[in-house]
Parts: structure tokens; C-alpha cells; sequence
């Protein structure tokens, strides 16, 4: 008895076993983003195939492409969102790094010193808050860039 439930819980999943379904697609990569068709597109193009083995999934009458390319467009959608977030977060932290610099800067003046040293001091603090300043406004200026072009990226995909 034991023996013949044995070989036949052995056996059952050779006939339970389902046909796998097989789809066949193209992924092409292009300036304006990635898209997935079911034919060839370009030189770029490559064929991905997904198999599928389970016995009670259908294969919809729809075209997979469609959901594929919104996959990917929401992809790419969140993405950028977060890129835009780190630039802003990046923005935030050069600023308060500025403004640490500035403060350590204007410490130095504060300090007990002859007029001689004072004024050395005072000319040195001037040119190191402008080559701070300088600094900063490259980099958020640069910041600021990157920020308008992914935020046209975006617009784009909205």
C-alpha cells in the first residue's frame, strides 16, 4: 500500500505537468527610450522570449508589447523622480555647506589680534567668502542644469 502511494505521488507530476507557453519579443533602445514591439525595429533591436509554465495561465488575447512599454515608461518615470530628488537633496547640501564655510570664515574675525594681523585677516576672509561664493554658484548652477533636463525628461513622459 505504502509502496503504491509512493510511486504514484512519484508519477503525478509527470502528468500534471503543463505545455509552457512561449512569447517572443523585440527590445530597441533608441535616444527617445526604450520600446518593445512584437516585430523588429532597427538595427538595435534585440529578441527577448519569455517562457511561461503555469497550467492555468492563459495567454490574453491582448498584445504584451503595450504592457511592456507602459512597465517601462513608469520605469523610467520613477526614476527620474528620484534623480530630480538627489539633485534637489545635493542642492540643499552645498548650501548648507556654504553657509558652514562662511561662518568658519567670518570665526576668524572674531578673534583677538593687532590692527596689522586684523586687516590681513579681514583681506584674507573677503577672498576666501568669494571663492566660496564662486564655488557654490558653479555647482548650483550646474545643479540646476541637470534639474531643468530631467525635468523636460519628465514632461515628456507625462
Amino acid at each position: 500500500m505504502l509502496k503504491s502511494l509512493f510511486t504514484t505521488l512519484l508519477i503525478l507530476p509527470f502528468f500534471v505537468s503543463a505545455e509552457k507557453v512561449t512569447i517572443s519579443y523585440y527590445k530597441c533602445v533608441s535616444d527617445r527610450g526604450t520600446i518593445f514591439s512584437q516585430h523588429p525595429c532597427g538595427n538595435n533591436g534585440t529578441v527577448h522570449t519569455l517562457t511561461h509554465s503555469n497550467p492555468e495561465a492563459k495567454i490574453p488575447p491582448e498584445n504584451h508589447f503595450k504592457t511592456l512599454n507602459n512597465l517601462e515608461k513608469q520605469q523610467i518615470v520613477r526614476n527620474l523622480k528620484r534623480e530630480i530628488c538627489a539633485k534637489r537633496q545635493k542642492s540643499a547640501i552645498l548650501s548648507r555647506d556654504r553657509d558652514r564655510e562662511s561662518r568658519e570664515q567670518q570665526a576668524r574675525l572674531n578673534r583677538v589680534m593687532d590692527d596689522r594681523k586684523k586687516q590681513q585677516t579681514i583681506q584674507d576672509v573677503k577672498k576666501q567668502l568669494k571663492s566660496i561664493n564662486k564655488q557654490y554658484l558653479k555647482d548650483i548652477k550646474d545643479i540646476d542644469k541637470q534639474i531643468v533636463r530631467l525635468e523636460k525628461q519628465l514632461a515628456r513622459y507625462q
